[in-house]
């Protein structure tokens, strides 16, 4: 068997990790393949993505129906246009030795991380300037996970986002109903419970007894979107939705979840139960629509048709979470929405877009249901969440 062909950087081991992350998905892959894709790449060199695209895809796949398969795989491995250029200088003539190369993104680490279960490479300090080109492996040990993008977490930083969600508690006034309680210091004489003490002590009036409104939990409905686009915060949102709906200190009413993309779903009987693993898994199951399209305003007119009635008395707060990319008519999203507003007490929105500092309301969606919303929040890391709290420690009037 010949050597293979020498290739600068650390290029042949993100080939070799690429074609586990493939075998993983399922594609059936020899080792003479990973070593043909190798040679390939060094004699064939590559001058754009479509090019390398194209000498893998020849060498690496063998079957029509693993087409698809590695079309996905290499769109989330390979998704970084620095850290593909960077390869197409470094097999170029013209390399330039002295250039600094760009840092990794996490982006790519979580990538790999989530198609593969190779192990993060030590580090040593000769071979720093290699593994800045190693994108898909490399990671920094600074980064803050409170304030790091759920999108750009490596799996294990994922985990212990997911925990630390279900130990956040969103603390929220409660609400005043008109049925009157015994209060120590109501704003309401309460004149027969003051007869009746006064009763037992023949006849003497010693203190007046006073009742005030009795205060109670709001319900809490949630209507998560699970679509492509929300497919990273979706599942997180979920695990945040299961650790408010069984948080010990009970400060909401009745939690409700639903989930939507193409279809509406209830999911609160599968959040119901207390394993959030078994939770998320029942809630998957029946929700068959995950990572496809997004129809909001059909979503919204089955919740306001089928379920407002049911689950939006007594004062519910509706905690809308979407990225509000409506691919059908913004005017029907805008009638719905409308109602909605009509049917709760009070709308907040949950939005990942707003990470981007440059974020502007143009998408037809998203212009149809902000008029329609009371406060509109970031849910793209832990600290958006934290900050939530700020929004539900308001009396909700």
């Amino acid at each position: 068997m010949s050597a293979l062909p020498e290739i600068p950087g650390r290029l042949p081991d993100n080939i070799v990790h690429f074609t586990r992350a493939l075998r993983k998905a399922g594609v059936k892959i020899g080792t003479a393949q990973v070593e043909d894709a190798v040679r390939a790449v060094a004699v064939a060199g590559f001058t754009s993505k479509r090019d390398f695209y194209h000498v893998l895809r020849a060498c690496l796949i063998t079957r029509a129906e693993h087409l698809e398969l590695y079309d996905q795989v290499f769109a989330m491995f390979w998704r970084d246009p620095e850290f593909l250029e960077n390869m197409i200088h470094m097999l170029s003539p013209a390399i330039r030795r002295d250039e600094e190369k760009p840092k990794p993104k996490s982006a790519e680490r979580r990538a790999a991380e989530a198609l593969t279960d190779a192990p993060e490479p030590k580090r040593q300090p000769q071979e720093r300037e290699e593994l800045q080109i190693e994108a898909s492996l490399s990671w920094s040990a600074n980064e803050r996970l409170r304030a790091m993008d759920f999108e750009q977490m490596s799996l294990a930083e994922t985990r212990e986002a997911q925990a630390a969600i279900r130990r956040l508690r969103l603390p929220v006034a409660p609400l005043k109903t008109r049925r009157l309680v015994p209060k120590v210091h109501g704003p309401r004489p309460d004149l027969r419970a003051t007869l009746r003490r006064s009763m037992r002590r023949g006849g003497e009036v010693d203190r007046l007894m006073r009742r005030g409104p009795r205060e109670r939990p709001p319900a809490l409905v949630a209507l998560c979107d699970i679509s492509g686009s929300m497919a990273v915060y979706s599942r997180i949102m979920m695990h945040f939705l299961h650790g408010l709906m069984h948080a010990p200190e009970g400060n909401w009413g009745p939690v409700h979840a639903f989930t939507f993309g193409t279809r509406l779903t209830n999911v609160t009987r599968a959040l119901a139960r207390r394993d959030p693993d078994a939770a998320l898994a029942r809630a998957g199951a029946e929700a068959q629509d995950w990572q496809g399209g997004t129809r909001i305003g059909a979503a919204l007119h089955r919740f306001n048709r089928d379920w407002s009635r049911r689950v939006l008395g007594q004062g519910a707060v509706v905690l809308l979470i979407t990225d509000g990319l409506e691919r059908e008519d913004p005017d029907g999203l805008a009638a719905e929405a409308e109602r909605l507003r009509k049917s709760c007490r009070r709308i907040i929105w949950l939005n990942p877009l707003l990470r981007f500092d440059g974020f502007e309301p143009k998408a037809g969606g998203i212009r149809a249901l902000l008029p329609q919303v009371d406060s509109f929040h970031a849910c793209h890391n832990l600290d958006s969440l934290a900050q939530l709290a700020e929004s539900l420690r308001r009396p909700v009037s």
